[in-house]
């Protein structure tokens, strides 16, 4: 590609329950990042309500795109490609997402290029820190995922652990409806475990050992029956000893996997790397290990369309064009 346009890309995500676009030069300098996010209509139902969610993006999905161009100074055929999340996500949601991406790309007659929505959460810590040196190991924690990623190489990964069970965000959530703190639960027990004592209760550890997968059911289940057990118990105290267990489990499986692999460096990504004790831990762990240790700001943990113009970008480069025959895939898988 030649010419002024080949320098930025837009980015569109809708997987779940924010409405984002953001523009991209060179895939690692952001000139806008607009999010418009859902919580409020989602929270009095204790979850994400596939429905409300596609509804809302239809109705956001013009001005927050419209934002992102007049904030990143450049209008729509000054772009050099429409990227869009493919995948993994809510399938109604995706949808609006990949239908906008498409139709602006062949208006402006340019190309549109799929991303995988779990690609592109590697790509927020490269944003930030693009002298980030390879093989690195990610891991990766949302409401929906838990991962380790060995990234060898842009495009080039090798999935090392992943959950059997509940994802790390999504045992935060559980446990945070069954005390009774409301929706999202990561925040909230993020802020009442600071008022807590993390050796309180000894929670499990679950899958020690080897063993790079997760398992945080059985986790969620222990601190359902100690409170049922312990009606008096401080919840404080139960918040920070459950956030303890996770993130051991988490820093510790992230410190073998690198070893595994002899990773330059290790970085988080997903919406629950904005926990502050997983980033305290994770960074302690690696200046221990004498690696590199990376966190993305809060902004670019959670679900950002700057990702996804990122990680557009690099795959514009490697692989060209997403032909406009693919669809939402909810499924997708990363590797």
């Amino acid at each position: 590609m030649t010419g002024p346009r080949s320098e930025t890309v837009l980015g569109i995500e809708t997987s779940c329950d924010e409405t984002a676009a953001a523009v991209v030069a060179h895939g690692t300098e952001v000139r806008s990042s607009v999010v418009s996010s859902q919580i409020d209509l989602h929270a009095e139902f204790g979850g994400v309500v596939p429905e409300i969610a596609s509804r809302s993006h239809v109705e956001l999905i013009t001005p927050v795109v419209a934002d992102a161009l007049v904030e990143a100074g450049v209008e729509g055929p000054g772009v050099a490609a429409v990227a869009a999340t493919v995948g993994p996500g809510l399938v109604g949601a995706l949808l609006v997402g990949v239908s906008a991406a498409k139709a602006l790309a062949l208006v402006w007659d340019v190309p549109f290029v799929g991303v995988n929505h779990l690609e592109a959460h590697l790509y927020a810590a490269l944003l930030e820190a693009p002298d980030l040196e390879l093989p690195l190991v990610f891991l990766l924690v949302s409401g929906g995922h838990t991962l380790l990623v060995a990234m060898e190489g842009h495009g080039r990964y090798r999935v090392l652990g992943s959950t059997v069970d509940d994802a790390a965000g999504e045992a935060f959530d559980k446990v945070a409806r069954h005390l009774g703190l409301g929706y999202p639960g990561g925040p909230i027990i993020d802020r009442l475990a600071q008022d807590g004592d993390r050796e309180a209760i000894a929670f499990p550890r679950a899958m020690p050992g080897d063993n790079l997968d997760f398992s945080f059911s059985g986790l969620k289940t222990a601190v359902v029956n100690h409170v049922r057990q312990n009606p008096g118990v401080r919840p404080e105290d139960v918040a920070a000893s459950f956030q303890e267990a996770v993130v051991d489990v988490l820093v510790a499986k992230a410190r073998r996997a690198a070893d595994e692999i002899g990773a330059k460096g290790v970085a988080l990504g997903g919406g629950v790397a904005a926990n502050s004790r997983l980033r305290e831990a994770f960074l302690a762990a690696a200046d221990e290990d004498g690696r590199p240790g990376y966190v993305p700001s809060r902004a670019m943990c959670t679900d950002n369309a700057a990702m996804v113009a990122s990680c557009g970008w690099y795959r514009l480069q490697a692989d060209g064009p997403t032909s406009l025959a693919v669809g939402a895939d909810p499924g997708l898988r990363l590797g």
